[in-house]
């Protein structure tokens, strides 16, 4: 009976951290244990891209040309992942919003629905940590050319554009800093425990 009182709040959440977090391997955990969507823009991006839509083939383009995917492209995939019948009871976003310009698309695509994200997780893990695993993941992918200036590059934007939408998830008390250090049981369980704070608990 305590585990159905628990699972009343909808499992609305947001991942986020660093590269190198592991952000993408506790979506993916978390997610199964509470039964919900995980909502990936890199997977969204791939599969759109193999399938050939619309949408694909100008995210494409984009890609080909070395430009970033604009934040109306991003959001028209996750809206229309976001439309789809399976989260209805709770999603996990990983990769948006990634700044402030899409943190109010989501808002704006939220908000009549009367639906708000229920807890945003952030994994907390120190620079030096991160670029450790990505320089450590890209000699085992023999990816030379991730040298530790190109990683140091993609966390310094990180740092400029995604971090700070924690502040505004912050002023609406939604962030949970879990430590990213650790095993993965161990950083899934800090989470699961931090979601349970807020009365969202595996099925």
């Amino acid at each position: 009976m305590t585990d159905t009182a628990q699972t009343t709040t909808p499992a609305r959440l947001l991942i986020i951290g660093p590269q190198g977090s592991g952000k993408g391997t506790q979506a993916a955990r978390i997610t199964e244990l509470l039964s919900i969507p995980a909502i990936s823009t890199g997977d969204l991006f791939r599969a759109h891209v193999k399938n050939e839509t619309d949408l694909g083939k100008q995210v494409k383009a984009v890609l080909d040309r070395g430009e970033l995917v604009t934040d109306d492209m991003t959001f028209s995939l996750v809206r229309d992942r976001l439309n789809e019948g399976d989260t209805g009871n709770g999603f996990l976003l990983d990769g948006f919003p990634r700044n402030a310009a899409q943190v109010t698309l989501l808002d704006e695509f939220l908000t009549p629905r009367q639906e708000e994200l229920t807890a945003v997780i952030e994994l907390g893990v120190p620079r030096e940590v991160s670029i450790d695993r990505l320089f450590q993941r890209a000699q085992e992918q023999g990816r030379t050319d991730d040298t530790e200036e190109v990683i140091s590059k993609r966390l310094e934007i990180y740092e400029k554009e995604t971090a700070p939408i924690l502040d505004v998830y912050r002023s609406r008390g939604l962030v949970d800093t879990v430590d990213g250090v650790g095993s993965l049981e161990e950083v899934t369980a800090r989470i699961v425990g931090a979601l349970s704070t807020r009365g969202i608990a595996a099925s």
